[in-house]
C-alpha cells in the first residue's frame, strides 16, 4: 500500500470550472496544484482543506486522501481495506457511508464496490472493538472510494454535503443554478473586478430564486459562502483541529465585518415575471444575509430598461431558459431575440453576459460575442457568451424601436433587411409562394395549407399554414449531411418565416420528422393542450400544433375529403384509421346517414367527437369506435351492418403493443382491402389510401373488383411539388 504523503488532496467541481478552481485554491495557499477533468488536486494539508471548505465558491468536495493501492479483485480490495487504521479517523460510535465510483471486469457495478468498503470498514471494528459503526444517510464521516482501471484510492470527505450547497436555498424555481457553477459565470463575466468599482452595477432580467444575485453580493460582501453553514464533516473526524479552525473562522468573520463597514456601495437588481418566484429568491437572499444588497422587482422581459440612478457601465448577467424540447426552439429564439433587441436598445456601454443550455439560440441576440467560455450545467453542454454593447449599436437598436412605434408596417421590411443570406433566399421563395397560391386558397375556402416542401433541397422542410400559427416540420437530414450546417439552415428557416409571412416568432411551431413506430405514433410530444380551429371548405376542426407529431389534419387529404362530403348524402359511411375523423366529419356535414369511425387511439376519437360537435352535429348517427381495425374488420364480416361509402387510410406500418400483429400496409393491404369490400353493399365504394412512396397495389390478387387510380386528382395543388405525397384509389365490387 502507497503512503498517505504521496497521494494528493482532491477537489471536485462542475465541469469547466477547473481553471478558476485551481486559481482559487492557489490563492488560498494551495501547493502543486494540478488540473483533471471535473476536479483539481493539491499536496492534502488540514487546514488548507478548512480554509477551502470554508472559503471556496467554487469548488464541490473536498476529498482527504488516506490510501491508495492496486488491486486485483474485490476481495483483494477488501483485504487492503482492512489494512487501514480506522481508528484514527472514526470510532465505533459515530456513522459512515460509503461512495463508490468506477467498475472493472471483477467489480462490475458501484453498489457491489461500496458493499466490499462497507464490509471492510465493519469487519475492522469488529475485530478491533467488537463493535461497528452504523451505516447512515446523513453520516459522520462520508468515504469515498475510486476504482480507476486496476487501482483504489480511498479519501475522507471533508465538507460532508456538498460545498455548493451553501444553505440559503431551501427555496428554488423549476431550473435552479448550482451555486458554484453560478460563482464561476460571475468570475467569467468580470465581476470580481467590477464589484470593486464605485459604481459597480449587476441586472439579472430573469433571476429566478435568485443564485446569481445572491452569489455575486456575497463576492461583493466578503462573505465566505461556508459561514452560511453549520457545521462541516471534518469536525467530526479524530484529528480535527479545533483551534485552527476557530482561527480560521474568525477571520472570515472579521473580513465580512469589515466589508459591512466599508462605503462601498453595490448596485444589485432582479427582475422576474413570476412574483412567487421572486418572493423564493427575497427568502433566499436573507438567509443569505445579502438581502439588504438587493432590489427585486416583478417585471416581464419586456418591460426591460435602463431605470434611473443606474451607472454609466455595468453587467447584465442571466441564465435563461434554455428548452428541452425541439419544440421549444423557436419559443426560445424568440425569447433571445427580444432579450438581445431590449439590452443593445438601453444597455449602452455595458456588458452582456448570456448562460445558456442551448447555444445554437446565441446567434438570435445579433451581436458578435467577445468572449465565450464552454461550461456544463449538470450534463448539459452550455456556453457562457460575453458581448459588449457599443453605443452605435445601441443607438441603431433605439432608431429601430421608434421607426417600428411610428410606422408598424415597416417592422418586417427592416427584419428582411437583416436576414442573412440563406434566411433571405427561404424569405423569398416563400413569399413567391404565398403569392402563387393565394387566389387557389380563397377558392378552396380553407385558411390551411403548405406553403413550402424543401422546394430548395438544401432547406429540407415542410411548411404548413394553419390560419394565423405556421408549422414547420424538419426532414431528419442525411448522416453524410454535417450537423452544422444542417443546424445553421433551419435556423435560416425560422428567420425567414415571421418575416415573409408578418407573423410573430411564437405563432410558429418547429418539429423534427422522424420514423416513428410503435406506440411512439399515438404518444403526445408535450402537453400544452393548446387547441384552435380552422376551416376547410364547409368544414371546421380543431388543430393541436404541439403536442402530437401531426396537427390532427393531414392536409393533402384536402380533395378526398371534400369529395366524400359529396359521395357521403343519405348513405352509411365508414372510417377506418380514422384518426380524428376529419373525412367522417365531411360525409356528416354532407348529409350521411350515419358514420362510423374506428381507431385504435381513444385520444384521437375524443378529438373526433370535439371535431363533430365543432360542426354543430350531435352524436347520434355517428358512432365512434376503439378497435384494431384489422380485428375489427374480421369480426364485422360475420355482422349485419353494412356501408355505401368506406375510407381507409392506413399507416404504412405499426408495430403498437395495442395491436394483435405487425402491420405492414404492403403486406397486408389485399387482406385489408378484401376484408373492406366485404362490408360494401351492391355498388358502394372503397377509398383506399396510403402515403408508402414505394406502395404498388396488388392488382392480380384483387382482380375480382374494379379499381381506379385516383392519385394524380386527389393530390391538392399546394402539395403539387410532392406526387408521391400519397396513392390514392377508388375500389367498387364489379356491377
Amino acid at each position: 500500500m502507497n503512503e498517505t504523503e504521496q497521494q494528493p488532496m482532491v477537489l471536485t467541481c462542475p465541469k469547466g470550472l477547473e481553471s478558476l478552481l485551481a486559481q482559487e485554491i492557489t490563492d488560498l495557499g494551495a501547493q502543486n496544484v494540478k488540473i483533471g477533468v471535473a476536479f483539481v488536486s493539491c499536496e492534502p494539508d488540514h487546514v488548507l482543506g478548512y480554509k477551502i471548505c470554508l472559503w471556496s465558491r467554487l469548488a464541490s468536495r473536498v476529498l482527504y486522501p488516506l490510501a491508495h493501492f492496486p488491486v486485483a479483485n474485490a476481495d483483494d480490495m477488501y483485504k487492503q481495506l482492512l489494512e487501514i487504521n480506522w481508528l484514527e479517523h472514526l470510532s465505533d460510535r459515530q456513522t459512515f457511508r460509503v461512495y463508490f465510483s468506477g467498475t472493472n471486469d471483477d467489480i462490475r457495478n458501484t453498489h457491489f464496490g461500496a458493499l466490499k468498503v462497507k464490509d471492510a470498514v465493519c469487519d475492522y471494528f469488529r475485530d478491533k472493538t467488537g463493535t461497528r459503526p452504523d451505516i447512515s444517510d446523513q453520516p459522520d464521516i462520508s468515504i469515498h472510494v475510486r476504482l480507476s482501471r486496476d487501482s483504489v484510492s480511498v479519501s475522507l470527505d471533508m465538507a460532508g454535503e456538498s460545498l455548493h450547497r451553501r444553505g440559503y436555498r431551501q427555496s428554488q424555481g423549476v431550473a435552479p443554478l448550482r451555486e458554484n457553477l453560478a460563482a464561476a459565470l460571475l468570475v467569467r463575466a468580470g465581476w470580481p473586478e467590477l464589484m470593486k468599482q464605485e459604481d459597480g452595477a449587476l441586472l439579472d432580467p430573469m433571476c429566478g430564486s435568485g443564485t446569481l444575485l445572491i452569489e455575486a453580493a456575497l463576492m461583493a460582501a466578503d462573505i465566505a459562502p461556508g459561514l452560511l453553514r453549520n457545521s462541516f464533516a471534518f469536525e467530526k473526524w479524530k484529528n480535527y483541529q479545533p483551534e485552527k479552525w476557530r482561527e480560521i473562522k474568525a477571520d472570515a468573520q472579521a473580513r465580512k465585518l469589515a466589508a459591512q463597514e466599508s462605503e462601498a456601495e453595490l448596485t444589485l437588481i432582479g427582475y422576474d415575471m413570476d412574483e412567487a418566484v421572486l418572493n423564493k429568491a427575497r427568502d433566499n437572499a436573507r438567509r443569505a444575509g445579502v438581502m439588504h444588497f438587493i432590489h427585486f422587482k416583478q417585471q416581464t422581459l419586456n418591460e426591460l430598461h435602463k431605470e434611473k440612478g443606474l451607472p454609466e457601465t455595468g453587467l447584465v448577467l442571466s441564465n435563461p431558459p434554455y428548452g428541452e424540447r425541439l419544440s421549444d426552439e423557436v419559443a426560445i429564439g424568440s425569447l433571445y431575440s427580444a432579450f438581445g433587441r431590449l439590452v443593445k436598445q438601453h444597455f449602452a456601454n455595458w456588458t452582456l453576459a448570456i448562460f445558456t443550455g442551448n447555444p445554437g439560440q446565441a446567434y438570435q441576440f445579433k451581436m458578435r460575442a467577445h468572449k465565450q467560455y464552454q461550461f456544463f450545467n449538470g450534463a448539459i453542454s452550455s456556453k457562457l457568451f460575453l458581448y459588449s454593447i457599443s453605443q452605435g449599436s445601441s443607438d441603431k437598436a433605439q432608431a429601430q424601436a421608434q421607426l417600428e412605434e411610428t410606422k408598424p408596417n415597416t417592422a418586417a421590411e427592416y427584419e428582411a433587411a437583416t436576414l442573412g443570406e440563406g434566411a433571405q433566399m427561404i424569405c423569398n421563395r416563400l413569399q413567391k409562394n404565398l403569392k402563387k397560391i393565394k387566389s387557389w386558397v380563397k377558392k378552396q375556402n380553407t385558411n390551411c395549407y403548405r406553403l413550402y416542401d424543401a422546394d430548395m433541397p438544401e432547406y429540407a422542410v415542410a411548411i404548413d399554414v394553419y390560419d394565423k400559427w405556421v408549422h414547420i416540420q424538419e426532414y431528419a437530414p442525411p448522416k453524410s449531411v454535417d450537423p452544422e450546417k444542417a443546424e445553421n439552415r433551419l435556423r435560416d428557416v425560422l428567420d425567414a418565416v415571421p418575416v415573409a409571412l408578418k407573423i410573430d416568432r411564437s405563432q410558429v411551431v418547429l418539429k423534427q420528422r422522424m420514423v416513428q413506430k410503435g406506440k411512439r405514433q399515438y404518444e403526445k410530444q408535450d402537453k400544452q393542450e393548446q387547441f384552435f380551429e380552422v376551416q376547410e371548405g364547409d368544414c371546421r376542426f380543431y388543430i393541436n400544433l404541439k403536442d402530437y407529431l401531426d396537427s390532427g389534419l393531414f392536409l393533402d387529404h384536402r380533395p378526398i375529403r371534400t369529395d366524400i362530403g359529396k359521395w357521403a348524402k343519405n348513405k352509411d359511411f365508414l372510417n377506418l384509421f380514422s384518426y380524428t375523423c376529419a373525412a367522417s366529419v365531411h360525409a356528416a356535414v354532407g348529409g350521411a346517414r350515419s358514420t362510423t369511425s374506428v381507431d385504435m387511439s381513444h385520444t384521437y376519437l375524443n378529438w373526433g367527437r370535439k371535431n363533430l360537435a365543432l360542426n354543430g352535429l350531435a352524436d347520434t348517427h355517428h358512432e365512434f369506435v376503439q378497435a384494431d381495425c384489422v380485428a375489427w374488420l374480421e369480426e364485422a364480416q360475420s355482422g349485419k351492418d353494412r356501408y355505401d361509402l368506406i375510407f381507409m387510410d392506413p399507416p404504412s406500418f405499426s408495430n403498437s403493443k395495442r395491436m394483435l400483429d405487425i402491420f405492414d400496409v404492403q403486406r397486408d393491404h389485399v387482406k385489408l382491402i378484401t376484408l373492406a369490400m366485404g362490408l360494401l353493399r351492391p355498388g358502394g365504394t372503397l377509398v383506399f389510401s396510403n402515403n408508402l412512396r414505394r406502395f404498388k397495389l396488388e392488382h392480380d390478387a384483387l382482380k375480382q373488383f374494379t379499381i381506379g387510380d385516383i392519385s394524380a386528382q386527389s393530390i391538392p395543388q399546394d402539395f403539387a411539388r410532392n406526387q408521391k405525397i400519397h396513392q390514392c384509389f377508388l375500389i367498387k365490387n364489379p356491377s
